[in-house]
């Protein structure tokens, strides 16, 4: 099994971080994980989605051939990437310290790579490893060959209802394996969701996420337009904040826009609180069924992710036949 080593970056927070990781890998210690050596083939080589990277092995800088930016972000940059000797691609994310300390996210940092480095599913970028210097942290992570989601929906304005059910369907499906290992997401948005090469949706981003074996929580956090009313009224929350975005997302894949923006935060604040948006036209009754059933203002009323499963809409275009 691949670990990801925990003792060179942050280093105070070593024991901490050492007694939470054995509880989660005794959650997680029949995950399967990839073995074996595939070499890639290039750039877009589906090979990339398996690299091999030894147990606790130390990387540097030099083991890496630096390709072309794929994105830039607040503390950093991320870049396409090739492992030497085994010859893999990978997303080499270059982040600085400097800025994380200025910005006091270290333990959300910290936080991100434990959780993301023990989740194994394929609608669920991986982390393989991580390593740092002097003045950078790099996270070595699975290379999402088609970029981001959030780009695709602006390109196209709002996806075909076949197109986002089954984006839904991978989401549920990521999202339930996440609350089985007890990991709360709290920031499901578009900007967050990258998509590999036949399409398929990966989660990218667990800067939000929280391992909570007791369930409840009280941290606001995430982004406004998919906040639920319970974390706006600074309630204890749990896993189900996790299926009101999932309604959130849904409405933003048919329509383009997330259903409670308005021009100022506390115009959207009311809608939410109040559970008020409409559905356009072209949004079938299905998809209304759906998301209406999501978007639901006690949290206990919300459809569970296996519901979105098997909700006909979704099993419309899932089970649909290739011609």
């Amino acid at each position: 099994q691949v670990l990801i080593e925990l003792s060179r970056v942050l280093r105070s927070t070593r024991m901490v971080l050492k007694r939470s990781r054995s509880r989660m890998l005794a959650d997680s210690k029949n995950d399967g994980v990839p073995q074996g050596s595939k070499k890639a083939k290039g750039a877009n080589s589906g090979d990339s989605a398996n690299p091999t990277v030894a147990p606790r092995r130390t990387f540097t800088l030099k083991d890496f051939d630096i390709g072309r930016p794929l994105g830039k972000g607040k503390f950093g940059s991320v870049y396409l990437a090739r492992v030497k000797g085994v010859n893999f691609i990978v997303a080499l994310k270059i982040l600085f310290k400097s800025q994380l300390e200025k910005a006091n996210v270290e333990h959300q940092l910290r936080r991100e790579i434990e959780i993301q480095g023990h989740l194994r599913h394929p609608h669920i970028l991986r982390l393989y490893n991580y390593f740092d210097d002097e003045k950078r942290i790099y996270l070595i992570l699975e290379y999402a060959e088609r970029g981001e989601l959030y780009k695709e929906l602006q390109k196209y304005q709002r996806f075909e209802e076949e197109r986002a059910a089954k984006l839904m369907f991978q989401m549920a499906d990521a999202l339930q394996y996440c609350h089985e290992k007890k990991v709360i997401h709290r920031d499901i948005k578009p900007e967050n969701l990258l998509l590999g090469l036949q399409g398929e949706l990966k989660i990218a981003d667990f800067g939000w996420s929280v391992h909570a074996p007791s369930s409840r929580r009280a941290t606001m956090c995430g982004t406004l337009d998919y906040l639920p009313p319970e974390m706006i009224q600074g309630q204890d929350h749990d896993e189900k904040v996790d299926l009101w975005s999932l309604g959130v997302l849904c409405y933003e894949f048919l329509v383009g826009r997330p259903p409670f923006e308005s021009k100022t935060s506390s115009e959207t604040y009311k809608l939410i609180l109040k559970v008020r948006y409409d559905f356009p036209p072209h949004i079938s009754l299905d998809a209304r069924d759906l998301i209406s059933k999501l978007l639901r203002r006690r949290p206990e009323e919300r459809l569970s992710l296996k519901g979105v499963m098997q909700h006909p809409w979704i099993r419309k275009y899932v089970d649909k036949k290739k011609p």
